[in-house]
């Protein structure tokens, strides 16, 4: 089973007004991603800078296309990808 890090960085200087709109959007985004099954977890970083998703049985590839359609993508300052292979 592959999994996929993806580690979302947001530009905190400038957020907009709407922002905890743009959140609440984000949190029922990500809880279809895992009701469909391929969101294996969530971690807010500490900073409050941004979040990491690991995703279960998908290539990058569609973590990349599935992470530009976040509501948070248009605040992004990076997102970095990890393949990881999971030990039993």
């Amino acid at each position: 089973m592959n999994r996929i890090q993806a580690i979302l960085t947001i530009d905190t200087d400038n957020l907009p007004a709407n922002f905890q709109d743009i959140i609440k959007h984000e949190q029922e985004v990500v809880a279809q991603w895992k009701e469909e099954g391929i969101l294996e977890s969530l971690y807010l970083r500490q900073e409050r800078n941004g979040a990491v998703l690991i995703f279960k049985d998908i290539d990058q590839a569609r973590a990349e296309e599935l992470m530009a359609t976040l509501p948070l993508y248009p605040l992004r300052k990076s997102i970095e990808y990890y393949g990881l292979i999971k030990q039993f």
